[in-house]
């Protein structure tokens, strides 16, 4: 197993999951540099009234030890502690909004390049873990800023002037002092790495424990109708419980910054106020000295707080970072994408295939799903791919769409490779219907307007009218604004399918893609939506995935696929004779004398 340098320059184990260096934490820390500087300003200011108060107090018990009048010290001392007050609680509101900033800035970017990623990306890894980077690892990395990292550039000038001050005072106290402290802070750098990698840890179980709750809960009738509610319940605890140990783990470790602090602290108080007693015995000080000093030594404790609270929180930071970081370094699907817009070639044929393999890549061995696939489809016509099960059809959809690249061979659009074009492009000429018809959680106006943003009322109840889904509004009190559910939960399956049909002919696109689109529907629906695509493929290329025979019997081609091959291409009285397998396909439809 192999090793490699973490944050402090020890050693840790690949394993130990996604790490991030300080130099990647920097620029999300730095979203306004307005507000930014004016918290450092207001950090620097509030040092230097923290300063003035132990040198005014000290000043204050001089005077009274030798008789002398007071004067103006005490409403100064007064003023002093209220404004620094003020500014105190002015630098923590600006602290707040800075971190909510960096959420907000870092949500942005790994929403912007989650939604970009391949969808290879998407096939290897669970949504409920993508989600919880968004959620919960974001969140952290507010408490870079609002645990003290910014408040700790105050806090440094204050622990310089303290010790200044202190060395003015009795550097003999002093060094007592920072020999003291200087073995705890030695102590807690040694703490801080095992404290990123739990964090990390940590932050994985929660994804891992956010990815089983979505799974359940996206499927929740179906676990219910299977009486498994009691089985996913206890996994879904497993994974809370692993949860629940890895925050055990940071608390145990973080539990050591504490003590070690606390500590250290008595220890110095003592040793000075020890050492510092004998010292205004023999009258080497004053006790306005000692007292001076002890104040100092007070206000030390609050930077050096600040230090370990801003060490700790950057070490949790960079836990969680890391898991951020491992998606934003991923390869966008456009980041080597080419540029060129998709101009058709009026002499080609819309689609195209050319000699087309392709493997889904795998952990151990490519799963090769299409080999050597070729077939044409001439622009304004209707090309029907047939098949059984895992022949082929939708991924060759999903090369079309180019949600995935061929291994080999090409996907031609007008005479152009995909490869070659702008990607946008592309899909803005090519409608999709899905084989599961996805409905987005929202209203109908908000499905409809997907692909079609700036599509009129008027335009949107033609679309489902089309569709035969015109009952669907009139009968909705809220008309187009009426909620369809979580993934259309509300609607029927047919209704969905319809839904997703007429979301695509609204964005009217010359090539349309309907995978199964007939799949959810009874006989009436699929009469009246047969009708329909016959009107909307006026014009139009369209390549038709399809079970039922009886609804692709009059394409301009059908292509028959098995195992990754074309076997036969052709029309469907032609493919009757020359196809023993469409022929077998129509027989068990009844379209053709069994054999």
């Amino acid at each position: 197993m192999s090793e490699r340098r973490g944050m402090f320059g020890r050693r840790r184990r690949d394993d130990d999951g996604p790490r991030a260096s300080v130099r990647e934490l920097l620029p999300y820390l730095f979203p306004k540099k307005g507000l930014l500087v004016g918290a450092i300003v207001l950090s620097v200011v509030g040092a230097g009234f923290a300063l003035a108060q132990p040198a005014l107090a000290q000043e204050l018990i001089a005077r009274v030890e030798q008789s002398r009048p007071l004067e103006w010290l005490p409403a100064v001392l007064l003023v002093i502690v209220v404004v620094g007050a003020l500014l105190d609680g002015f630098q923590h509101f600006l602290l707040q909004v800075l971190g909510e900033h960096v959420v907000l800035r870092t949500r942005r970017t790994l929403v912007e390049r989650m939604l970009r990623l391949p969808i290879a990306e998407f096939d290897a890894r669970r949504i409920g873990d993508l989600v919880s980077r968004v959620g919960s690892d974001t969140t952290l990395l507010r408490a870079v800023l609002t645990q003290g990292l910014v408040e700790s550039i105050g806090g440094l000038l204050t622990l310089i002037g303290a010790v200044i001050a202190m060395l003015v005072i009795d550097p003999l106290l002093l060094g007592l002092t920072v020999l003291v402290l200087a073995v705890a802070i030695a102590a807690m750098l040694a703490v801080m790495p095992l404290l990123t990698r739990a964090s990390g840890k940590a932050q994985e179980q929660v994804g891992h424990l956010t990815s089983a709750l979505e799974r359940a809960i996206s499927a929740v009738r179906t676990v219910r109708a299977a009486g498994a509610t009691d089985r996913e319940a206890a996994a879904i605890g497993e994974r809370a419980s692993g949860a629940f140990d890895a925050g055990v783990r940071v608390a145990r470790i973080s539990a050591l910054v504490v003590p070690i602090f606390g500590v250290a602290m008595q220890l110095a108080f003592l040793v000075v106020l020890g050492v510092g007693g004998l010292r205004v015995a023999t009258g080497e000080i004053g006790i306005a000295q000692l007292v001076g000093f002890l104040l100092f030594l007070f206000l030390m404790i609050m930077p050096l707080g600040q230090l370990a609270g801003a060490i700790s929180a950057v070490s949790v930071a960079l836990g969680a970072l890391g898991r951020i970081q491992e998606i934003v370094r991923l390869p966008s699907e456009t980041d080597a994408d080419a540029s060129a817009p998709l101009v058709p070639r009026a002499d080609a044929p819309m689609v195209a295939l050319e000699d087309v393999t392709f493997a889904y890549p795998a952990a151990d061995e490519p799963r090769v799903v299409l080999e050597g696939v070729s077939f044409s489809v001439p622009a304004g016509t209707r090309t029907a791919l047939v098949g059984p099960s895992g022949a082929g059809k939708s991924t060759t959809f999903a090369l079309i769409e180019r949600f995935y690249d061929a291994t080999a061979g090409s996907v031609r659009i007008g005479g152009a490779d995909v490869r070659d074009v702008d990607r946008d492009s592309l899909r803005a000429r090519i409608g999709y219907v899905e084989q599961d018809a996805p409905v987005l959680a929202g209203s109908l106006r908000d499905n409809l307007r997907l692909g079609a943003p700036d599509a009129t009322d008027a335009e949107l109840l033609d679309a489902l009218e089309a569709v035969n889904l015109g009952d669907l509004v009139r009968r909705a009190s809220a008309g187009l604004d009426a909620e369809v559910g979580e993934g259309g939960v509300l609607l029927s399956g047919g209704e969905r399918q319809r839904l997703a049909i007429a979301r695509a002919l609204l964005a009217a696109t010359p090539i349309l893609l309907l995978d199964e689109s007939t799949a959810n529907l009874d006989a009436r629906n699929e009469a009246s939506l047969k009708a329909a695509l016959d009107v909307a493929s006026e014009g139009r290329t369209t390549l038709v995935i399809a079970h039922r025979l009886a609804t692709v019997v009059d394409a301009d081609q059908i292509v028959v696929l098995d195992g990754g091959r074309v076997l036969a291409r052709g029309t469907h009285d032609e493919l009757l004779d020359a196809s023993p397998l469409y022929r077998e396909l129509a027989a068990h439809q009844l379209l053709a004398p069994a054999a």
